[in-house]
């Protein structure tokens, strides 16, 4: 690295210190033509409306002629001075959303429009020719100064952006599921500092994966929000029910098994964490399938029958109870054949026809549980009870 800067300051060292003495009265005159052509080239620094922003290019410009000529007069200046200005000019670049392309056009019309001045002086004898060679290497050594410095800065900037504005999405991301329920005003703003769009409503997956064996996180849309530092991992997708939302959300996570919650206003996120989590519980057990998204929108039913299992374990004991005196092989297909006749509006042939049993069989084990349970299998609210109470059983 040292050998490459002594290289690069060779050419300074080489040439006459008087000549940036023969330069400056030209200065003014080169910027100007430098700055003209810039904005005459380029549409984004071509701001006449702007004072601040002309004033900007015009400084810049004689910056870098300013310090090119020090460098001249002085050969024994440090590069670093010249690196230093420029890493912060790339790092407010970046952190004006600019792209790097228009300044590095800049100083590509700046270095044509310098060389082509500083030609037009050697030919008209202001300028020794025996040192236009000399000036020309040490001004390309000072352009790729800048554009190395630049860039450097600019690189650096976007990272420590990227940064931040990766912590800014996981608050927000915190915030969007967070019991204590956030303001709408609270969330807006925090989405604008994050540029995450803020949507008419959200939903939050969970998913299951071994992350310490797995590396390979779902490939996401850019505006979900997510966290895999933690099991589950949590997912935030805004907009569920828009366009090509279904198809991202399963495509992402074909494979793993994950559970998406109810679709809420943008305050009631911890509300569809929760009842995602369930359903992901529920998968785990079976009770769901978990060999795709499972979605609780299709799913009511079954999870709102295993929000208290104890008190459903209470319901079976007081209702069904009379199939606890049959032998275990038995009172399973009693209690299916039970379960298919309330749900079939108690029509036997319906029930064989569901069972793939004969009618006769189907009527015979209806006679025994009207020995079994009596009157009743004629109350409509003990029987809504015992299909409830059936269903859980069955589902486990």
């Amino acid at each position: 690295m040292r050998q490459t800067q002594e290289l690069a300051d060779e050419p300074f060292s080489r040439i006459p210190p008087e000549l940036a003495h023969h330069l400056r009265p030209f200065l003014d005159a080169i910027r100007k033509e430098v700055v003209a052509a810039i904005q005459a080239e380029i549409p984004e620094y071509d701001r006449p409306t702007n004072d601040t922003y002309t004033k900007t290019i015009h400084t810049g410009v004689e910056l870098g002629l300013n310090l090119l000529l020090d460098r001249l007069s002085t050969p024994g200046i440090s590069a670093q001075e010249v690196i230093n200005i420029y890493r912060g000019i790339g790092r407010g670049e970046a952190r004006e959303g600019r792209s790097l392309d228009s300044f590095q056009g800049a100083l590509r019309i700046g270095a044509r429009i310098s060389w082509r001045r500083i030609v037009s002086l050697a030919d008209a004898d202001v300028l020794p020719r025996e040192v236009l060679g000399l000036l020309g290497e040490a001004a390309l050594v000072h352009i790729d100064e800048i554009a190395t410095a630049t860039s450097a800065g600019y690189a650096e900037a976007q990272l420590h952006l990227a940064g931040e504005l990766q912590r800014r999405r996981l608050r927000l991301f915190d915030m969007l599921i967070a019991e204590q329920p956030p303001t709408e005003e609270a969330i807006r703003d925090l989405a604008h500092a994050a540029h995450w769009p803020v949507p008419a409503s959200l939903a939050v997956v969970v998913v299951d994966h071994h992350w310490e064996r797995d590396t390979l996180y779902p490939i996401l849309p850019p505006d979900f929000l997510a966290r895999f530092d933690q099991r589950p991992g949590c997912i935030v997708v805004p907009d569920p029910g828009g366009p090509g939302r279904t198809r991202a959300v399963d495509s992402a996570l074909q494979g793993h098994r994950a559970a998406l919650g109810p679709t809420v206003q943008l305050t009631e996120g911890a509300r569809s964490l929760r009842w995602a989590m369930d359903a992901l519980t529920l998968a785990r057990r079976d009770v769901l399938p978990g060999g795709e998204v499972v979605r609780c929108s299709e799913n009511l039913a079954t999870m709102l029958l295993f929000q208290d299992e104890a008190l459903v374990d209470a319901l079976a004991e007081r209702h069904l109870g009379p199939l606890e005196r049959m032998r275990p092989p038995y009172r399973a297909r009693l209690a299916d054949t039970l379960l298919c006749w309330l749900q079939c509006s108690r029509n036997a042939n319906e029930v064989a026809g569901r069972l793939g049993i004969h009618p006769q069989t189907v009527r015979y084990r209806l006679r025994q549980l009207d020995e079994l349970f009596g009157d009743r299998l004629q109350d409509p609210d003990a029987r809504f009870e015992m299909e409830l109470a059936l269903r859980v059983q069955q589902l486990r």
